[in-house]
């Protein structure tokens, strides 16, 4: 295996990423290469550690170890000594495969955050032994590796995992109404996790909580809304799936720019977005207590009268929020004589001070490239759609019917293009609008952002803002790769319990991105996951002479790129169960077979 290095040029920039790559040799004698995996844009420091890291594990792949096995035919002279076991190597049977890796790695990352520890103190045996802590651990687990349904895990997931093995428990953990139950035992500990995991992201990543990222994402449920109970949370909202159909609950999520969670809430679906930040400012100080934090909010959640709270508080509460196109009408005229300056590369601020707040008009070069090449390809489509019908011979109902799915099509170039339609015919004329195009053209990769931290680095606020991506890509987490929904629960409680459970997946999930992150940015968690998931452990069954059986449990050796990934993790895979010797199972249904006969 080597390092491959691939440039490419964008925006007249040149962007070097990196893959790990392997020869392989065919049969008829040709080498082609094969990826490993794709590491993206890391610098020269990674990149020489992960060369040394390749050169080590090559020397380590060059050992071997032989091992010796003496067959029933190969031990003649010594079959009367009671020690020596003669094996049937030719009855041998390997049995019961089922996914390790994965499990093994879920399990490292439970208790790198100490949820282990956590969940034993809180959720005890019960009076028949019940291990609440472990049927939690297994829920996230399977929530973060292949997300479904409980019925799903209880019925096929468990038993084709190595979820039992790596417990050191039984089948007594995957029982379907235990997996309902768990749920019934969480909701009163939320808080209490939220603590233990502001010290863990401290520990492990030494992360700080000076700047906040909240934002707020919804999932619908197939139901009828008529059949919920009175006062239900479920509620027909403003839906960001684009399900207005649907009931639907809403989540608010505190996340730091790392995309490390701190909190979430779960609201009622009608909630309007401006009407949770209150609450969550109060929750946060009532948990960690009064801090000079700056808060980082998408425009539409905040109102006026909560920004001058935050501004008023002692200490004040400090802010950077999107501002609505409309305040950018406003301050336009203020702003167009106001000079440029750099906040880094590609990226030009304008700032304007106003009643005690600073407002920073952002300009992005590659946002810009990007909204126009958006807007170019939307105008085009259109035009040539109203070409067509325009020539097509319709009743008025079909005409209008083909312009509204232009429209739902195309929505921002169909607010460029006036559009009139003939009163008494069934056709219509439409033409550019060069006042709206100019405008527009004018806007595109510019935000205004406004905020009272008047004394900031104009980049270090643009940084901020952009930073709002890493909470919506925890929402992109929870509602793919853990796959919140669909939701088969019926009761409130339970319904919030999923969702728990699916945060503790997300933390565990983001707990490997940033080990990873680490080592490259290119290596996703869902990716790492997918290559140890190739681990399977096997029982391999060895019949003796004598009527008993070995039984070795034993997990497959990674492959060459896997254990190359465990290395650069300073991950130590633990060692191989020790193997067991008992009667055969065939030999005791025999038995029991003569027994009832007779």
């Amino acid at each position: 295996m080597f390092l491959r290095r691939t440039e490419r040029k964008k925006n007249g920039k040149t962007h070097s990423s990196w893959n790990i790559v392997e020869n392989k040799r065919l049969d008829d004698g040709r080498v082609v290469q094969r990826h490993v995996l794709y590491l993206g844009e890391i610098n020269s420091s990674q990149a020489a550690s992960w060369r040394k890291a390749i050169e080590v594990f090559d020397e380590d792949a060059g050992r071997a170890r032989t091992l010796a096995l003496f067959p029933e035919d190969r031990c003649e002279a010594v079959a009367c000594d009671a020690s020596i076991v003669q094996l049937r190597l030719s009855e041998m049977e390997l049995r019961r495969p089922r996914q390790w890796g994965a499990c093994w790695l879920a399990g490292q990352l439970w208790q790198e955050l100490r949820l282990d520890r956590f969940w034993a103190d809180r959720l005890p045996p019960s009076r028949k032994k019940t291990r609440w802590d472990q049927i939690l651990q297994v829920l996230a687990t399977y929530r973060l590796i292949a997300p479904g349904s409980e019925w799903r895990l209880h019925r096929q997931w468990f038993g084709n995992s190595a979820m039992a093995d790596l417990l050191g428990a039984d089948f007594g953990l995957a029982e379907e109404h235990k997996l309902y139950a768990c749920h019934d035992l969480l909701l009163a500990h939320k808080d209490a996790l939220f603590s233990h995991l502001v010290g863990r992201w401290r520990d492990l990543f030494n992360a700080d909580f000076d700047v906040l990222l909240y934002d707020l994402t919804s999932t619908y449920f197939e139901v009828n809304a008529s059949d919920l109970p009175e006062g239900a949370k479920r509620r027909h909202g403003y839906s960001r799936d684009k399900r207005p159909d649907c009931p639907q609950v809403v989540i608010a999520l505190v996340v730091t720019p790392d995309g490390l969670p701190l909190a979430y809430e779960v609201l009622p679906g009608n909630t309007a977005d401006s009407k949770t930040l209150r609450m969550f400012l109060d929750k946060i100080e009532l948990q960690y207590g009064k801090a000079r934090r700056v808060w980082v909010m998408d425009r539409g959640v905040p109102t006026e009268a909560v920004l001058a709270e935050m501004r008023n508080s002692d200490p004040p509460v400090q802010y950077l929020v999107g501002t609505p196109k409309g305040r950018l009408n406003r301050l336009e005229k203020h702003l167009v004589d106001r000079p440029w300056q750099d906040a880094r590369e590609g990226v030009k601020v304008k700032l304007l001070a106003e009643d005690g707040e600073l407002y920073v008009f952002a300009q992005s070069h590659d946002r810009v490239t990007k909204e126009c090449a958006m807007r170019r390809r939307q105008l085009t489509w259109l035009w040539k759609r109203l070409r067509q019908i325009a020539a097509m011979e319709l009743s008025r109902e079909e005409l209008l019917m083909k312009l509204g799915g232009a429209r739902s099509k195309a929505p921002a170039a169909w607010r460029l293009v006036d559009i009139e339609i003939d009163k008494q015919r069934p056709s219509f004329t439409f033409a550019l609008n060069r006042r709206k195009l100019r405008i527009t053209r004018r806007r595109e990769g510019r935000y205004l952002l406004r905020t009272n931290l008047t004394d900031n680095d104009p980049a270090q606020l643009w940084q901020y803002y952009v930073q709002l991506v890493a909470v919506e890509e925890a929402f992109r987490n929870l509602k793919g790769d853990l796959a919140i929904r669909p939701l088969f629960h019926q009761g409130e409680a339970r319904i919030e319990a999923h969702i728990f459970i699916a945060f503790l997946a997300y933390c565990m999930q983001i707990t490997l991105t940033r080990r990873l992150h680490a080592l490259a940015p290119g290596l996703t968690a869902r990716s790492a996951l997918e290559k140890f998931a190739a681990v399977q452990m096997i029982d391999v069954h060895l019949p003796t002479t004598d009527g008993r059986e070995i039984r070795l449990t034993r997990y497959t050796h990674p492959e060459p790129e896997l254990q190359l990934l465990i290395d650069r993790l300073k991950l130590r895979l633990p060692p191989q169960p020790p193997p067991r010797i008992a009667a055969a199972a065939i030999n005791q249904a025999s038995r029991r077979s003569e027994d009832l006969l007779s």
